[in-house]
């Protein structure tokens, strides 16, 4: 690889016009070599290694944008170095925002992007033409022939999907390769998405153990698991579709719509959940609208991804959801149905229907 070649990203920087440029040029170093340029003897590195502050923008209120061109080589093109890269030492400053990277095309075809994508998706549930259907497994601390219960009573009112609560790991009350062997014949051609957890190892063992019962979807937290073992995994279970989930994904300061709806993407991730605006979590409709269109607009030659807006959601909203997101999309309610206790499938029927029904604008 070239050793000049970069690709930039973006920081939103809370300055004072005297201090911008310092600050900035502070961060290309810190993100690039991480060391006072006068102790460095060799030119290469100062020529083409060292960050490079390509332009800084006042946005008004204190605040800047501030593009600083990285050598794509110091990614060791490796999803764990990407991120460390683009913002390791930086978000460790409370005043330092990660906007947006500009993917070069050699990152995107090393990572590769999804599998599967919407259309992959859509083939597992037979859905076309219309938004898919998805919900939850909870509550934590019941036993997977109840958790086993619940999903066959979605699975009767016709959802496409039903994951686990990101939550369920392998806790004593429900193992992990006890609740997929209970749940996946109980819910017949409906897709089941179990949560993986633990380390690189486990999760390959519980990739395994889902195969083996027919399972082909699963659930993984890019922000817990870490990116590296997201990639791996990936890379070695290439029929199996990886739905995200964002949780601990607001720790770091790193804008939504591009960790959500394209670092993880990139990552591998075929769906992507995220807090719907008007729910439990507070994201404004522009920051759905532009994480949902960075899943799904053509991008380096990679696969579109599904978003799936969640959390607080109720079947009040569902007309306004697909409105606002499109036939593209996965509409994940959980809480809600769960609270019909036992006309869960009645309402769950009321659900896919309502999704079915819908006229596309």
């Amino acid at each position: 690889m070239n050793l000049a070649s970069r690709f930039t990203v973006t920081y939103r920087i809370r300055s004072d016009a005297a201090s911008i440029e310092a600050r900035a040029q502070t961060i290309a170093v810190e993100q690039s070599v991480e060391m006072p340029l006068s102790a460095i003897a060799e030119p290469e590195v100062l020529r083409d290694v060292v960050g490079v502050v390509e332009s800084i923008e006042d946005c008004g209120d204190g605040n800047y944008d501030v593009q600083i061109g990285l050598a794509i080589a110091t990614t060791g093109l490796e999803a764990g170095q990407l991120l460390n890269m683009v913002y390791g030492n930086t978000s460790l400053h409370e005043d330092v925002l990660l906007l947006d990277v500009e993917v070069p095309p050699e990152i995107a075809a090393a990572f590769g992007g999804p599998r599967h994508g919407i259309e992959g998706l859509r083939d597992r549930a037979h859905a076309y033409g219309r938004a898919l259907t998805c919900s939850a497994l909870k509550p934590q601390g019941v036993t997977p022939a109840r958790l086993a219960e619940l999903a066959e009573q979605f699975a009767n009112g016709g959802i496409d999907f039903i994951k686990d609560d990101h939550g369920l790991a392998d806790q004593t009350y429900s193992p992990f390769a006890d609740r997929v062997a209970a749940i996946a014949p109980a819910v017949g051609r409906t897709h089941y998405v179990p949560s993986l957890s633990g380390d690189l190892d486990m999760m390959r063992r519980q990739i395994d153990t889902a195969q083996r019962h027919g399972i082909d979807t699963v659930l993984i937290a890019p922000m817990i698991a870490g990116w590296a073992t997201m990639q791996a995994l990936v890379r070695q279970y290439p029929g199996v579709a990886f739905i995200a989930h964002p949780t601990m994904g607001g720790a770091a300061r790193i804008m939504p719509d591009l960790l959500i709806g394209k670092l993880f993407r990139l990552l591998g991730a075929d769906a992507v959940i995220f807090p719907n605006y008007g729910g439990r979590f507070g994201y404004s409709p522009e920051t759905c609208r532009r994480l949902a269109e960075g899943a799904r607009v053509p991008w380096r030659g990679m696969r579109s991804v599904l978003p799936v807006p969640a959390g607080g959601m109720t079947l009040d909203r569902v007309p306004e959801m697909l409105d606002f997101y499109g036939a593209d999309a996965m509409l994940l309610i959980g809480g809600s149905l769960l609270a019909a206790r036992e006309r869960l499938a009645q309402e769950t029927a009321l659900f896919t229907r309502a999704v079915a029904q819908h006229s596309y604008r």
